[in-house]
């Protein structure tokens, strides 16, 4: 089947009139669904720009969140407002479960979070926008106001990872069950995620992104689990989508395993189209 995926679109950097042009765009492929990975728009647009979507787009849309999608708001409140938000056409996929896009291809999904498990979280100078404006964040990491307004750190450090990593552990704890259930069920699984679960697939500028960036860029927990479940399906074959680094490249970790990182551009909002499955 011909899927429609987009990625980091971050609409709200654009005008509608820009975000038409892409559902224009996406609507001349005929494709038979629509995939957003996630970083659509910030916590006080982004069902927003998802109704926007679905509205202008016939394909029933299927997404998870990114960290921008939190931006100005809290975790709880924005995931359930996804929950109010979702419907026949516009699905959010933690709350899902398994998606059947045929009758031999399952589609499951999470957004995960950067969990801080690859890379140099503790010697890293990196400051994610995330630590200062998502409020779940903001208030372990305690970043002075000084720091806030300069992105300069945090008086809380270790608190602020304890929190990453029950964030990562979460995403892969809600996609666990989905993820078996699909492998048993479809000879072909699509996970949908907005943060790369593997350092290989973390790629930014034509190479993978380096030990400062990647506590920020990956999720190791989805990654842990997925390395886990894969190889007792050797006769599945699973594609991971993601996105957040703005990076392209593809990386294959097992043999039935493949992650195809999309990149992006603010303010040229994109997508590209998969032929996948069996119609």
């Amino acid at each position: 089947m011909k899927i429609a995926w987009a990625t980091d679109l971050h609409l709200n950097f654009v005008d509608e009139e820009v975000a038409a042009a892409l559902c224009d765009r996406i609507a001349a492929t005929e494709s038979d669904r629509v995939l957003i990975g996630g970083d659509t728009a910030e916590a006080h647009d982004v069902s927003v720009w998802l109704t926007f979507l679905a509205d202008h787009l016939e394909p029933p849309i299927a997404f998870v969140l990114g960290n921008h999608d939190y931006y100005g708001g809290a975790l709880a409140s924005v995931r359930t407002e996804m929950r109010t938000l979702s419907s026949d056409t516009l699905t959010w996929l933690p709350a899902a479960g398994v998606v059947e896009l045929a009758p031999a291809l399952g589609l499951v999904g999470h957004g995960g979070w950067g969990d801080a498990g690859y890379g140099d979280f503790a010697g890293s100078d990196i400051i994610m926008s995330d630590y200062v404006v998502i409020d779940d964040l903001r208030h372990v990491g305690q970043p002075t106001q000084e720091m806030a307004d300069h992105l300069g750190g945090w008086t809380n450090k270790g608190a602020l990872k304890t929190k990453l990593v029950e964030l990562g552990r979460d995403a892969a704890r809600t996609l666990r069950p989905h993820l078996r259930e699909a492998l048993e069920r479809y000879p072909e699984v699509l996970v949908l995620t907005h943060v790369p679960p593997f350092a290989e697939a973390c790629w930014h500028k034509g190479r993978i992104s380096d030990p400062d960036w990647l506590p920020s860029f990956a999720c190791k927990a989805v990654g842990d689990l997925l390395r886990e479940l894969v190889p007792s399906f050797p006769d599945r074959r699973v594609t991971v989508l993601t996105g957040h680094t703005h990076g392209s490249g593809e990386a294959r970790i097992l043999p039935n395993l493949r992650v195809l990182t999309q990149g992006a551009e603010y303010g040229k909002p994109d997508f590209q189209v998969l032929e996948i499955g069996e119609k």
